[in-house]
């Protein structure tokens, strides 16, 4: 069991986690493993600053480009296919680097995220329907009558927390405090491996220059093409690739609701609250870890 070590690298967007982790793999010669749902979607290449194809030679990539934009993807299914990957490399002797900046993903590399209620496409249309037409006070009320215990830390305000809490409980016929001590039970996901974690971080004003410049790069290799594209392909019908940071700004654009020469502006300021965020929920919801400067050190020293 010794070797089933899971090296994670995280940090906030544009901290340089991409460099990182290809020298550490070309190092020691790992492979990756994305933890960007993002990066799973053929065609969004430019807006998430996927790895490159030359990247993707120099080290082997694992869940990249493995879906159509308008399959879905949620944290059970990545956790099922980040399992199966970590496993395949394990197998064939070669380390592991789990990398990316997405909070609750790579959550599930320490503890439980999901838990194992089934609940119907039949089920999520139905209560879809109920929150168009009656709005979410007529969700809220219905939770309350199947929980008269209460409705414990839910967020009553969330349409979209409210609306996966009467998923669960009218699949599952639970109580949502029978949901949450079932969940509390289970084991972590990744039970049997040492993850061992380490995060990158920048000074703020660098940081927020490299943003701009990202987003300058982006928008002058085809961004806003890219997106028309993808709408084209039913980027709107999947709501959390449609709502990611780049591409909700590009469609506002695109459909007449924001000026061209003010999308820099808006993708920039959004890059950086994601960035406040990801900050603080890499404090406060991932386990205790080093943080690291990004500046040029020996590749030796990163899990050191």
């Amino acid at each position: 069991m010794t070797n089933r070590v899971l090296h994670v690298l995280t940090g906030p967007t544009a901290v340089g986690k991409t460099e990182w982790a290809l020298a550490w793999a070309q190092r020691y010669g790992g492979e990756i493993v994305s933890c960007d749902p993002l990066l799973c979607y053929r065609g969004m290449d430019i807006g998430t600053a996927k790895p490159t194809a030359a990247d993707r030679a120099r080290v082997p990539h694992h869940l990249i480009d493995i879906l159509d934009i308008t399959e879905r993807m949620d944290v059970a299914g990545y956790v099922t296919k980040a399992h199966a990957a970590c496993e395949d490399i394990l197998g064939r002797g070669r380390p592991v680097l789990v990398t990316g900046g997405s909070g609750f993903y790579l959550k599930a590399f320490f503890a439980p995220v999901a838990d194992d209620v089934d609940v119907p496409a039949g089920v999520r249309a139905a209560v879809a329907v109920q929150l168009e037409r009656e709005g979410l006070p007529a969700l809220v009320a219905e939770l309350q009558r199947l929980n008269p215990s209460g409705l414990g830390p839910l967020d009553v305000r969330n349409p979209r927390r409210v609306a996966r809490g009467l998923e669960r409980c009218r699949a599952s016929g639970r109580t949502l405090a029978e949901l949450a001590a079932a969940f509390a039970g289970q084991p972590p996901p990744f039970a049997g491996w040492v993850a061992r974690l380490v995060q990158l971080d920048r000074p703020r004003p660098e940081l927020d220059a490299r943003i701009e410049a990202r987003v300058r790069a982006m928008l002058a290799a085809g961004l806003v093409a890219e997106v028309r594209g993808l709408l084209a392909a039913g980027l709107a019908r999947s709501a959390a690739a449609a709502r990611a940071i780049g591409y909700r700004e590009t469609i506002a654009c695109l459909e007449g609701r924001r000026r061209e020469d003010e999308l820099a502006a808006a993708i920039v300021q959004d890059t950086r609250a994601l960035v406040r965020k990801q900050l603080t929920w890499f404090r406060t919801q991932l386990p205790p870890h080093p943080v690291r400067a990004a500046d040029p050190v020996a590749v030796e020293t990163l899990f050191a």
